[in-house]
């Protein structure tokens, strides 16, 4: 069997093999979706095709979308050549039950894949013709949290930032530089309405895109590249709107043994593949059943129906937030920042694996979780918190069959510790003054901190994961052996002082002579790791 359009013709085959298929017409449905493009999305990795294609796979399935997603890729164009192309843009679904159970799904939700090259004249011609449709209703984001960053930690432009503004938008590069001037393109079409939606796990991922690229649309009229009226068109959220949303939904690398196993029952060429820019891709996406996504609804040109998809809800602006800072800050994100790094420096690979075996580990999620997080997370009414976190250590953490990897928590981390640690800090200041009654909170730091490191519970090297701030960070520690606690002297202050990481001074509220202490503990020897998370937890 072929995942293709032409292959899935041959219906028996896959019904046999327990493999749903699209109960649309998944080649009218592309069609559809070029012809009149309806919804576009930036970063079309494994969460955007299990989760957001999964949602558009539904509304098509109960038959109110009928138009394709158009599927832009701004970063890692291998993936549109490797897993796009060949498989005629469909993709396979794998759902993860707890007890082993596994649900299959062919989703042809996707119209095209376009690489949003500048350098190349047939894409980049393609997506100006789409941004400038007036079907277009709404353009969604996966593209990480530094895909919205234009500076570096010291307030610099990021190199290739300095190059899109200097060259405009006729040739840009990255994401932001994209979508800005595909937005001009969309002006110069008649100051066409449209949502940015970012669909991205930060906080507040709305403002995030909306400063980014009216900062883009205002350097370039500083240049003479786009006139006033464009600034003010970006800048109408009555007519570019900027839409907040809470994502979630734990979504592994593709398994190996998924791949063989689907092989198995007849699917051709499903192993995974490693891109030249290190992109972790396969034609099928692994993930648990579990998902929440809260949209704000604000859609200047309407939008598809959504709050029919599994697991969307829609609400206010104030909601998202309450619900996104709920799971961000509090519930789910705290604990596999806090555990997921450290957990690579202990040797655990699979992060429920290790939460399952290792009781102190648990004990770590759980202080996160309950005594420091729920006291202080904001309730959003449409979700329990305390339900949210009860599926989370009862159902979803301990879930082995997903596979995810404490090496997957540690990408970018510095991008997330201001964000799941920051946030409670600030709560318990406002609460009590300070924050010196927290322990995992800044425990999950100095985990983090020790696991920059790069050197393990037993003194053997390991390479990080990629991270923006590696080498920044890895140039704040340098110094430091581990074995050799004397060599640590002051070389966090400049880190944990640091609001643009952090968003507070972590010394001013009180926590950080305690992360100096945990860490140093954490650096005296082998086995130092495990004896200080005990000492703490216990």
């Amino acid at each position: 069997m072929k995942l293709t359009l032409e292959g899935i013709k041959d219906q028996a085959a896959w019904e046999k093999a327990g493999i749903r298929l699209p109960g649309y017409d998944a080649e009218c449905i592309a069609q559809n979706g070029r012809k009149t493009p309806r919804w576009v999305h930036f970063g079309i990795g494994n969460i955007f095709r299990v989760f957001i294609g999964g949602i558009a796979d539904g509304l098509m399935e109960e038959g109110v979308l009928d138009t394709g997603l158009t599927c832009v890729e701004t970063f890692d164009y291998d993936v549109v050549d490797r897993i796009y192309k060949p498989y005629d843009n469909l993709s396979l679904s794998v759902i993860l039950h707890g007890d082993g159970r596994r649900e299959y799904k062919v989703i042809g939700a996707f119209a095209e894949a376009i690489k949003a090259h500048s350098t190349d004249q047939a894409e980049w011609s393609r997506l100006k013709e789409v941004f400038a449709s007036p079907s277009l209703q709404m353009v969604s984001f996966t593209i990480t949290e530094k895909g919205y960053a234009l500076s570096k930690s010291d307030g610099s432009w990021l190199d290739y930032v300095k190059a899109d503004i200097g060259n405009g938008p006729q040739a840009p590069t990255g994401a932001m530089a994209v979508v800005t001037a595909m937005l001009h393109e969309r002006y110069q079409a008649g100051r066409l309405p449209l949502a940015l939606v970012s669909m991205d796990n930060c906080s507040q991922n709305g403002r995030k895109l909306r400063d980014s690229v009216l900062t883009m649309a205002k350097e370039w009229r500083k240049k003479g590249y786009v006139d006033d009226g464009f600034v003010s068109y970006v800048s109408d959220e009555n007519t570019v709107a900027f839409p907040w949303t809470m994502i979630d939904k734990i979504t592994p690398r593709p398994s190996e043994k998924i791949a063989d196993d689907l092989e198995k029952l007849g699917v051709e060429n499903m192993q995974p593949v490693i891109t030249g820019k290190k992109t972790y891709i396969a034609p099928f996406v692994n993930a648990e059943k579990p998902q929440y996504l809260v949209i704000e609804d604000h859609f200047p040109n309407g939008r598809p129906a959504l709050e029919k998809g599994f697991g969307v809800y829609m609400a206010d602006r104030e909601t998202v937030n309450l619900s996104e800072r709920m799971k961000v800050t509090a519930c789910l994100n705290p604990v596999h920042t806090a555990t997921g790094p450290i957990g690579v420096v202990l040797g655990y690979d699979l992060f429920a694996h290790m939460l399952n075996t290792d009781p102190d580990m648990m004990k770590f999620a759980r202080m996160v979780e309950y005594d420091e997080g729920l006291p202080v997370a904001p309730d959003p009414g449409i979700l329990s918190p305390q339900a949210f976190a009860d599926e989370l250590f009862n159902d979803r953490f301990p879930n082995e069959y997903l596979g995810d990897t404490n090496m997957r928590l540690a990408v970018d981390a510095s991008q997330m510790v201001g964000i799941r640690f920051g946030e409670t800090i600030k709560a318990y200041v406002k609460k009590y003054g300070d924050a010196s009654r927290l322990t995992a909170v800044p425990l999950g730091i100095a985990c983090f901190l020790r696991y920059m490191l790069g050197v393990d519970d037993q003194g053997n090297r390991f390479e990080l994961a990629p991270d923006p701030m590696k080498d920044e960070l890895q140039a704040d520690l340098a110094g430091i052996e581990v074995g050799k606690p004397e060599t640590f002297t002051d070389q966090l202050r400049p880190i944990l002082s640091n609001e643009r990481i952090f968003f507070v001074d972590i010394y001013k509220a009180g926590l950080g002579e305690k992360i100096e202490t945990m860490f140093r503990e954490m650096i005296a020897g082998p086995g130092a790791v495990a004896a200080a998370i005990h000492r703490y937890v216990a």
